[in-house]
Protein backbone atom coordinates (compact mmCIF):
# COMPACT_ATOMS: atom_id res chain seq x y z
CA UNK A 1 0.00 0.00 0.00
CA UNK A 2 1.29 3.46 -0.86
CA UNK A 3 0.17 7.08 -0.96
CA UNK A 4 0.62 9.53 -3.78
CA UNK A 5 -0.13 13.25 -3.82
CA UNK A 6 -1.22 14.17 -7.31
CA UNK A 7 -1.17 17.58 -8.96
CA UNK A 8 -1.61 18.79 -12.51
CA UNK A 9 2.20 19.08 -12.61
CA UNK A 10 2.91 15.42 -11.78
CA UNK A 11 -0.15 13.38 -12.85
CA UNK A 12 1.58 12.35 -16.08
CA UNK A 13 4.09 10.42 -13.94
CA UNK A 14 1.43 8.19 -12.39
CA UNK A 15 -0.32 6.48 -15.30
CA UNK A 16 -4.02 5.82 -14.66
CA UNK A 17 -3.92 6.77 -10.96
CA UNK A 18 -5.55 10.20 -11.41
CA UNK A 19 -8.40 8.76 -13.51
CA UNK A 20 -8.75 5.81 -11.11
CA UNK A 21 -9.10 8.22 -8.18
CA UNK A 22 -11.97 10.00 -9.95
CA UNK A 23 -13.54 6.63 -10.81
CA UNK A 24 -13.34 5.63 -7.14
CA UNK A 25 -14.92 8.96 -6.19
CA UNK A 26 -17.82 8.20 -8.53
CA UNK A 27 -18.31 4.80 -6.91
CA UNK A 28 -18.17 6.29 -3.42
CA UNK A 29 -20.20 9.49 -3.84
CA UNK A 30 -22.56 8.85 -6.76
CA UNK A 31 -23.14 5.08 -6.60
CA UNK A 32 -22.80 4.38 -2.84
CA UNK A 33 -24.00 7.72 -1.37
CA UNK A 34 -26.44 8.47 -4.20
CA UNK A 35 -25.30 12.12 -4.37
CA UNK A 36 -26.33 14.12 -7.43
CA UNK A 37 -22.88 15.14 -8.71
CA UNK A 38 -21.37 15.72 -12.15
CA UNK A 39 -19.81 12.73 -13.88
CA UNK A 40 -18.19 11.95 -17.20
CA UNK A 41 -16.39 8.87 -18.56
CA UNK A 42 -17.16 7.00 -15.33
CA UNK A 43 -15.55 9.69 -13.16
CA UNK A 44 -16.98 12.11 -10.58
CA UNK A 45 -15.71 15.70 -10.63
CA UNK A 46 -16.77 19.21 -9.67
CA UNK A 47 -15.79 22.85 -10.05
CA UNK A 48 -13.05 22.52 -7.40
CA UNK A 49 -10.97 20.02 -9.38
CA UNK A 50 -8.64 22.69 -10.77
CA UNK A 51 -4.85 23.07 -11.03
CA UNK A 52 -4.93 24.82 -7.63
CA UNK A 53 -5.94 21.57 -5.90
CA UNK A 54 -3.99 18.47 -4.90
CA UNK A 55 -5.38 14.93 -4.66
CA UNK A 56 -4.21 12.26 -2.27
CA UNK A 57 -4.63 8.63 -3.28
CA UNK A 58 -4.00 5.59 -1.11
CA UNK A 59 -3.54 2.75 -3.55
CA UNK A 60 -2.32 -0.78 -3.96
CA UNK A 61 -1.40 -2.29 -7.33
CA UNK A 62 -3.40 0.38 -9.19
CA UNK A 63 -6.55 0.02 -7.09
CA UNK A 64 -7.54 3.16 -5.19
CA UNK A 65 -8.38 2.30 -1.57
CA UNK A 66 -9.13 5.85 -0.41
CA UNK A 67 -8.47 9.45 -1.18
CA UNK A 68 -9.21 13.14 -0.73
CA UNK A 69 -8.74 16.56 -2.29
CA UNK A 70 -6.87 19.53 -0.82
CA UNK A 71 -7.72 23.03 -2.07
CA UNK A 72 -6.20 26.33 -0.94
CA UNK A 73 -8.66 28.75 0.63
CA UNK A 74 -7.21 31.38 -1.70
CA UNK A 75 -8.41 29.48 -4.80
CA UNK A 76 -10.58 31.25 -7.39
CA UNK A 77 -12.20 29.87 -10.53
CA UNK A 78 -14.90 32.08 -12.00
CA UNK A 79 -17.45 32.71 -9.24
CA UNK A 80 -16.16 29.79 -7.15
CA UNK A 81 -13.48 29.70 -4.45
CA UNK A 82 -13.62 26.58 -2.25
CA UNK A 83 -16.54 24.42 -1.14
CA UNK A 84 -17.06 25.59 2.48
CA UNK A 85 -16.77 29.28 1.58
CA UNK A 86 -19.02 28.91 -1.46
CA UNK A 87 -21.65 27.16 0.67
CA UNK A 88 -21.47 30.02 3.17
CA UNK A 89 -21.86 32.51 0.31
CA UNK A 90 -25.02 30.66 -0.83
CA UNK A 91 -23.53 29.36 -4.09
CA UNK A 92 -24.22 25.68 -3.30
CA UNK A 93 -27.79 24.58 -2.79
CA UNK A 94 -26.87 21.18 -1.29
CA UNK A 95 -24.94 22.51 1.74
CA UNK A 96 -26.48 24.92 4.29
CA UNK A 97 -25.02 28.43 4.28
CA UNK A 98 -24.81 28.58 8.10
CA UNK A 99 -22.14 25.86 8.33
CA UNK A 100 -19.54 28.04 10.12
CA UNK A 101 -19.60 30.08 13.32
CA UNK A 102 -17.53 32.81 11.67
CA UNK A 103 -16.38 33.99 8.27
CA UNK A 104 -14.82 31.39 5.96
CA UNK A 105 -11.06 32.01 5.85
CA UNK A 106 -9.16 33.19 2.79
CA UNK A 107 -5.59 32.58 3.88
CA UNK A 108 -2.57 31.02 2.11
CA UNK A 109 -1.84 29.00 5.28
CA UNK A 110 -5.32 27.41 5.40
CA UNK A 111 -6.33 24.61 3.00
CA UNK A 112 -9.62 22.76 2.70
CA UNK A 113 -9.97 18.98 2.65
CA UNK A 114 -12.93 17.58 0.66
CA UNK A 115 -14.09 14.43 -1.16
CA UNK A 116 -12.60 12.24 1.59
CA UNK A 117 -13.50 8.59 1.11
CA UNK A 118 -12.45 5.00 1.69
CA UNK A 119 -13.53 2.71 -1.12
CA UNK A 120 -16.32 0.26 -0.27
CA UNK A 121 -14.05 -2.42 -1.76
CA UNK A 122 -11.37 -1.77 0.87
CA UNK A 123 -11.39 -4.75 3.28
CA UNK A 124 -12.49 -3.95 6.84
CA UNK A 125 -9.22 -5.36 8.17
CA UNK A 126 -7.14 -2.57 6.59
CA UNK A 127 -9.52 0.41 6.76
CA UNK A 128 -7.84 1.90 9.84
CA UNK A 129 -4.49 1.64 8.12
CA UNK A 130 -5.93 3.36 5.02
CA UNK A 131 -7.22 6.18 7.27
CA UNK A 132 -3.79 6.49 8.90
CA UNK A 133 -2.06 6.64 5.51
CA UNK A 134 -4.53 9.32 4.34
CA UNK A 135 -3.99 11.44 7.47
CA UNK A 136 -0.20 11.15 7.18
CA UNK A 137 -0.24 12.08 3.48
CA UNK A 138 -2.71 14.94 4.06
CA UNK A 139 -0.59 16.36 6.88
CA UNK A 140 2.69 16.01 4.97
CA UNK A 141 1.29 17.43 1.72
CA UNK A 142 -0.47 20.33 3.43
CA UNK A 143 2.69 21.26 5.36
CA UNK A 144 4.76 21.11 2.13
CA UNK A 145 2.22 23.52 0.60
CA UNK A 146 2.66 25.94 3.52
CA UNK A 147 -0.52 25.12 5.42
CA UNK A 148 -0.72 25.47 9.19
CA UNK A 149 -4.41 24.55 9.27
CA UNK A 150 -6.89 22.45 7.30
CA UNK A 151 -10.63 22.97 7.40
CA UNK A 152 -13.16 20.31 6.44
CA UNK A 153 -16.86 19.55 6.44
CA UNK A 154 -16.77 16.08 7.92
CA UNK A 155 -18.96 13.35 9.39
CA UNK A 156 -20.46 14.30 12.74
CA UNK A 157 -18.63 11.49 14.55
CA UNK A 158 -15.24 13.09 13.82
CA UNK A 159 -14.28 13.43 17.50
CA UNK A 160 -14.36 9.66 17.91
CA UNK A 161 -11.77 8.93 15.21
CA UNK A 162 -9.75 12.15 14.68
CA UNK A 163 -7.90 11.60 17.98
CA UNK A 164 -7.07 8.01 17.03
CA UNK A 165 -5.58 9.39 13.81
CA UNK A 166 -3.44 11.89 15.73
CA UNK A 167 -5.33 14.97 14.55
CA UNK A 168 -5.64 18.09 16.72
CA UNK A 169 -9.05 19.44 15.68
CA UNK A 170 -11.91 21.60 16.92
CA UNK A 171 -15.43 22.33 15.72
CA UNK A 172 -15.82 25.61 13.82
CA UNK A 173 -19.50 25.24 12.99
CA UNK A 174 -22.75 23.69 14.20
CA UNK A 175 -23.80 20.09 13.65
CA UNK A 176 -25.81 19.94 10.40
CA UNK A 177 -28.13 17.41 8.78
CA UNK A 178 -27.08 16.90 5.15
CA UNK A 179 -28.49 14.08 3.04
CA UNK A 180 -29.76 12.36 6.19
CA UNK A 181 -26.36 12.37 7.93
CA UNK A 182 -24.73 14.50 10.62
CA UNK A 183 -21.89 16.76 9.45
CA UNK A 184 -19.80 19.48 11.04
CA UNK A 185 -17.04 21.86 9.96
CA UNK A 186 -13.77 21.36 11.79
CA UNK A 187 -10.37 23.01 11.86
CA UNK A 188 -7.29 20.78 12.01
CA UNK A 189 -4.24 22.39 13.57
CA UNK A 190 -1.00 21.41 11.81
CA UNK A 191 1.40 23.58 13.82
CA UNK A 192 2.31 20.66 16.08
CA UNK A 193 3.40 18.78 12.94
CA UNK A 194 5.88 21.37 11.72
CA UNK A 195 8.80 18.91 11.75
Amino acid sequence: MQTTTLSFENLHNHGELFANLFRARKQSFIVQNNWDLPEAMGMEYDQYDTPASRWIAVHDFGEVLGGMRLTPTTARCGIYSYMIRDAQRGLLDTIPHDLLYGEAPVDPHVWESTRVFVSHKTPMGIRRRVHAYMVEAMTRSARELGATRIIALTAGNWERWYGRCGLDAEAIGPMLKIDGGDFQCVSINLTAKLH
